[in-house]
């Protein structure tokens, strides 16, 4: 990140990422005046004495020296991560940057989590987990029960009347909320409610994360793999991004940028990630690229995914290996060592910064380089 910001600009220190982020009408303001040439290094310091941070980065990128300046309220950057259910995966750490960075944190979270998750966060159990660089607590300041696979209230009353009368991939969805009790209580949750609901809170927002996976067959071989799992697969953990940026995309502000998360399964082999699941992560990279265009075109927003490397976190443990995975990828990475979540949540932090203005359409892989290799270098034929 720190060679992608020098790059961006030139001359020009990034101080740590615990400094607040999302200040406006600052972005490189004294540097675009002139571009004189320099002798030396040090003639360039002098005349650029500014440190710039990463508060002052994440300014729109088009300053205007004669507007006045906006309050601090109309400065700070507003965030919608979907997904969030505990303090250890990537979408935490992903708020958890953003915070750092001085955005606002909006949240959903899956409705059945949501009572343990809420209660978890009241109780200071996720405290630890809340401690950001400067010392605070990361502050979310709503949290919304949300279930991406429907769209619509009108969506699930048509699941209903589908499932009725036949044995149809929707009757699957429809049985785990029916026999959910944790459903029973909550409101809102389908993915028009939950915008509607956030465009009534608060007008609009800047940032879009879809950290959202979901494979109810995802121990089977694909060849063992039905209809209805390979279906709930693509619909919670790629279509459901479609969705959430469509109806989002109405109340984002004009250069703000959205990102999903994504793995390698999508293109390699990675016998077993089942379930559908390698087909789900290959549409979602797909869909960012043709979604990269047509937000791009429709709303100037910017498109990204991450590839990330394997993490032990709730979520990915029921795949089953997956501390297997993550022991393979430490053997064989050009870079040894264990991905941690935040270093995912600084990559995002990046992607949703002016920093990365012209980043769009990309998938980004944040995996110590495991994507690079062919070959793997503890492998019993070439260490023998």
């Amino acid at each position: 990140m720190a060679a992608a910001a020098a790059a961006a600009a030139p001359g020009m220190r990034i101080t740590s990422a615990r400094h607040r982020v999302f200040s406006t009408r600052k972005l490189f303001s004294a540097a675009c005046s002139a571009t004189p040439r320099f002798t030396s290094k040090d003639q360039q310091r002098r005349h650029f004495p500014v440190r710039v941070t990463l508060r002052d980065l994440s300014s729109m990128p088009a300053p205007l020296p004669q507007d006045p300046p906006a309050s601090s309220q109309e400065q700070r950057k507003r965030a919608f991560i979907a997904g969030v259910a505990d303090d250890n995966g990537y979408g935490w750490a992903i708020a958890k940057a953003l915070a750092a960075a001085g955005a606002e944190i909006l949240v959903g979270t899956w409705v059945p989590a949501l009572n343990i998750f809420e209660t978890s966060l009241k109780r200071g159990k996720f405290d630890q987990s809340r401690l950001l660089p400067d010392g605070s607590l990361m502050e979310i300041t709503k949290i919304y029960p949300l279930d991406a696979v429907y769209d619509s209230p009108r969506t699930f009353q048509r699941i209903r009347l589908l499932s009725s009368s036949s044995s149809s991939s929707y009757h699957l969805l429809l049985l785990q909320v029916k026999s959910n009790k944790r459903y029973a209580g909550a409101s809102n949750w389908t993915v028009k409610e939950v915008v509607d609901s956030v465009k009534n809170d608060y007008g609009s927002i800047d940032i879009l994360v879809h950290s959202l996976a979901n494979g109810p067959e995802v121990a089977k071989p694909l060849l063992e793999t039905s209809r209805n799992g390979y279906l709930a697969a693509i619909s919670a953990s790629s279509y459901s991004y479609v969705s959430l940026l469509r109806h989002f995309l109405p109340i984002m502000n004009p250069g703000g940028a959205s990102i999903s998360l994504t793995y390698i399964a999508s293109e390699r082999t990675i016998p077993g990630y089942g379930g559908g699941m390698s087909s789900a992560k290959a549409a979602l990279e797909s869909d960012t690229r043709v979604l990269a265009f047509e937000a791009g075109r429709k709303g100037k927003i910017r498109v990204n995914t991450i590839s990330a490397g394997p993490l032990g976190s709730r979520a990915a443990k029921a795949i089953g290996f997956i501390e297997k995975m993550i022991e393979y990828s430490y053997a064989n990475a050009p870079l040894q060592k264990e991905l941690r979540a935040d270093e995912v949540g600084n990559a995002a932090a990046f992607l949703v910064s002016p920093l990365a203005s012209a980043v769009t359409g990309s998938v980004v892989y944040v995996d110590n380089g495991l994507n690079t290799m062919g070959l793997a270098t503890d492998s019993p034929a070439i260490t023998a």
